[in-house]
C-alpha cells in the first residue's frame, strides 16, 4: 500500500470541485482527486444512526434531522454541500454506512463483490465519485500492475468449464456474468488508498473514453469502523 504523496503517472491531484468535473482524463491518468483535509466530527454522524443490517443509505432528510454538535454539524455541512454539487453537475450521488458488503460465493474460485479489484461499466459515459468520510478507505491499483482475471490461463480454464457451451457464446458469459470486469493485482503491484475526505473521481468502461478504466475495490475493514461513503 502507498499513500497519496507518492506519484503514479494515472492519478491527478486537483484543488477544487469545478476543476475536478470539467479536467478531461488524459494519456495514462484515469484517477483524479480533489485533495481536502476535512474538518469535522463525522464518526458523530455513524454513530447517531441506528443501522439495521450490513449496509443502509443515508438520505439528506435523515442527515438534516440528526442533533448534532457543532463539530458534527460542520461534518454535516460538508456532506451536504458535496451532494449538492455532485447533483448540480448531474450525478446521482447516494451516502452509504456500511458495516461490510456482502460477498459472492457463487462461483468460488472467482469472486465478483465490490472486494475484488474491478472496474465500473455504464452504457453512457460518465464518471464514478466517491468519497470516504470515516472508516477504510477504498484502493485503486494502476492499471499496468493488474491482470484481466479472464485472461489468466488456469482462470479461463475454470471459466470455460463453467460455461460449458459452444466456443462463440463464451465471450458473451463473460459479459453477462461480470467477469471480465475483475482484475488480479500483480505480486509487485502498489496498491494505492484513496484516504479520507478527498473527493475521487474515477475513469469507468465506455468505448467512448479516451483513458482505460480505474482498477479499484472496496476495502477489507479491517478497523471495525462502520464506513460512512458518498457514491455515484
Amino acid at each position: 500500500m502507498i499513500a497519496l504523496s507518492s506519484s503514479l503517472h494515472q492519478i491527478f491531484c486537483v484543488n477544487g470541485f469545478q476543476e475536478l468535473v470539467s479536467t478531461p482524463f488524459y494519456g495514462e491518468v484515469n484517477a483524479m482527486y480533489w485533495t481536502r483535509e476535512l474538518k469535522g466530527d463525522f464518526a458523530e454522524i455513524v454513530n447517531k444512526v441506528e443501522l439495521n443490517g450490513n449496509m443502509s443509505e443515508l438520505s439528506e432528510e435523515q442527515l438534516s434531522s440528526l442533533q448534532l454538535s457543532a463539530d458534527g454539524q460542520l461534518a454535516r455541512d460538508i456532506i451536504l454541500n458535496d451532494l449538492k454539487a455532485l447533483k448540480a453537475h448531474g450525478a446521482a450521488p447516494i451516502l452509504n454506512l456500511i458495516r461490510c458488503y456482502d460477498r459472492d460465493d457463487n462461483v468460488p474460485f472467482f469472486p465478483t463483490d465490490v472486494y475484488s479489484f474491478h472496474v465500473d461499466r455504464s452504457p453512457i459515459p460518465t464518471d464514478t465519485f466517491l468519497c470516504t468520510y470515516y472508516g477504510d478507505s477504498s484502493e485503486i491499483v494502476p492499471n499496468a500492475e493488474a491482470t484481466q482475471k479472464i485472461h489468466i490461463p488456469e482462470i479461463r480454464t475454470q471459466l470455460k468449464k463453467l460455461y460449458a457451451g459452444p466456443d462463440e457464446g463464451f465471450e458473451a458469459f463473460l459479459t453477462e456474468h461480470f467477469f471480465d470486469l475483475h482484475y488480479q493485482a500483480k505480486p509487485t503491484a502498489r496498491n494505492v488508498s484513496l484516504g479520507l475526505g478527498h473527493l475521487w473521481r474515477l475513469a469507468i468502461d465506455h468505448p467512448e473514453l479516451p483513458v482505460p478504466p480505474c482498477i479499484h475495490r472496496a476495502p477489507v475493514e479491517k478497523s471495525g469502523q462502520t464506513r460512512l461513503l458518498l457514491i455515484c
